[in-house]
């Protein structure tokens, strides 16, 4: 069977990763020169392999793809980030320490109990007890298709005891309440600290909603997966994981064609015509779409799909205000907090965050299309890590700002805006580390503007549509498109970020769907004699 793959994202890449193995004829076509999407690395500075999208890599790593598919054998390399996250001490905050989360549960409460005290320490100590193995849950449900049976199967026999409240009443009730609350409630419900309780907030942000919505709740928990494996960094930068995926795809005979991007997609007798750019017309059995949703409404629509029920999708697919923007920067030296040595804060996600209302006025002025009072910041300086990704004398850090709205409310272009919120996000940096500024070399500005340009993140949003709770498991990113298949479309399947279980580096999405593709294709070609 042909399959024809739209798009070289990770999760493509999964997908034709799996049909390949499987024996199924796969070519991927990507329109970009640069494979990868959001997960890709480019030389923007002399020497400097710098990522377009995604630097660390959280959950591919608890998923099982790498070691199925041997991608270590096609040279991708990870190196644990540990201690995996770092909070400073307010600045100006005189001589308290900061938090430092390390893979150890122990020394990370032993650094809570420095800053926040014993009991803040051995709440985080049942935290990673009761969240831990309800991550873990989360990430099976990952797995598959969000059906309601595998969702059932992935939190069944979960105890339900660690639930109990002051009543003692321990049941599902009880635990469905807290899977579905706010992330701020269950911060509020555990620690005293406003310090540990930010920190955590900001990393259960990198999802995207801000932790007063909700169901994120879950995000925040996934805190305590860390322990279990932390994030990790891809030798030579995120976009090694798509160079192993795409080596791993040619050696199964698997074919790859960058710089023609698709124009349409239309139904071709009991099959499938795709057109590029190039005026090429191909055809296939089987098409997995790896785009954006909203991209691959298009490519049908161009194709002669029902327009109506198209406009309709559109309509009710929520992308967001946009999340946040991205410096680059190439520095002479690392961030230096007080009070910590880079061995402690230099290897993995420094939350630069130490009360959640910074937090909220960032998210609510996204909201309202304007910029941030304040920028909120993650900041990552992976060449302490590996070096191999910066020359000599030099290092590299990604600056993550949030929350950054697409459009502005005063209708102006971001062009105008970029140089002076760099300028913003970097001197937020500096009040945390005084120097930082100094050391920067140059830099390379991703408006959510320029995200969109060159990576098709519709709205600047880096999960494709927002990670609200409707928008998510069996209602991402609509009910009917759920099942990574498109109704109307037979032999045409979904993958990628717009899908469950969707943002971030899972991968998660591809297998799932080269799993459905290889399933209805035996059927239908393997069906037994009467």
């Amino acid at each position: 069977m042909r399959v024809i793959v739209v798009g070289s994202g990770h999760n493509a890449l999964v997908a034709a990763c799996y049909l390949a193995r499987d024996g199924h004829a796969v070519e991927v076509l990507e329109r970009d020169t640069v494979i990868g999407g959001a997960v890709s690395t480019v030389e923007r500075f002399p020497g400097h392999q710098v990522d377009r999208g995604s630097s660390a890599h959280i959950m591919v790593r608890h998923t099982g793809i790498i070691e199925e598919l041997e991608l270590e054998q096609f040279g991708l390399r990870y190196i644990d980030c540990d201690p995996w996250g770092f909070a400073p001490a307010p600045p100006g905050g005189g001589h308290e320490p900061p938090l430092i989360f390390h893979r150890d549960v122990d020394r990370t409460c032993a650094s809570i109990a420095a800053a926040c005290g014993e009991r803040d320490a051995e709440a985080y100590r049942r935290f990673v007890r009761v969240w831990g193995p309800r991550s873990a849950r989360v990430m099976r449900s990952f797995a598959g298709a969000p059906t309601g049976g595998r969702l059932l199967r992935a939190f069944w026999g979960l105890d339900a005891r660690d639930a109990a409240g002051a009543t003692g009443r321990g049941d599902g009730g009880a635990l469905s309440r807290e899977f579905l609350q706010t992330g701020d409630a269950l911060l509020d419900s555990l620690f005293d600290s406003e310090r540990l309780k930010a920190a955590l907030a900001w990393f259960g942000a990198q999802s995207g909603p801000p932790m007063s919505e909700p169901g994120t709740a879950p995000m925040v928990g996934f805190a305590a997966l860390m322990h279990t494996l932390p994030p990790g960094r891809a030798v030579g930068g995120s976009g090694a994981l798509t160079r192993a995926l795409a080596d791993r795809l040619r050696a199964d005979g698997g074919l790859l064609r960058t710089g023609d991007a698709v124009t349409a997609l239309a139904r071709d007798g009991s099959g499938w015509s795709v057109r590029t750019a190039g005026g090429h017309e191909l055809r296939a059995d089987t098409v997995v779409a790896g785009a954006h949703i909203l991209t691959t409404l298009d490519l049908l629509e161009q194709g002669g799909f029902d327009a109506a029920r198209l406009a309709d999708w559109r309509r009710r697919i929520r992308v967001g205000p946009g999340i946040g923007m991205v410096v680059r920067a190439a520095t002479s030296d690392l961030p230096r907090y007080p009070g910590a040595d880079t061995a402690e804060s230099a290897t993995g996600l420094q939350l630069l965050t130490t009360d959640r209302r910074h937090l909220r006025r960032a998210h609510g002025a996204a909201l309202a299309g304007d910029l941030p009072p304040r920028p909120v910041v993650l900041a990552m300086s992976f060449s302490a890590l590996d070096p191999s990704i910066a020359p000599a004398g030099e290092h590299q850090l990604s600056l993550w700002a949030q929350w950054h709205p697409y459009a502005l409310a005063d209708g102006s272009d971001w062009s105008a805006h970029a140089d002076r919120e760099a300028d913003r996000i970097i001197a937020e940096v500096e009040a945390h580390a005084p120097g930082f500024a100094d050391t920067v070399l140059r830099r390379h500005v991703q408006t959510p503007a320029d995200l969109e340009r060159e990576l098709g993140l519709r709205g600047g949003n880096v999960m494709h549509v927002e990670m609200s709770l409707d928008q998510m498991f069996a209602w991402r990113p609509l009910p009917e498109l759920a099942a990574h298949r498109v109704p109307g479309a037979p032999g045409l399947y979904l993958t990628g970020a717009s899908t469950h279980p969707g943002g971030g580096v899972s991968g998660a999405s591809g297998r799932t769907v080269a799993h459905l593709v290889h399933r209805t294709t035996r059927r239908r070609f393997h069906r037994p004699r009467p």
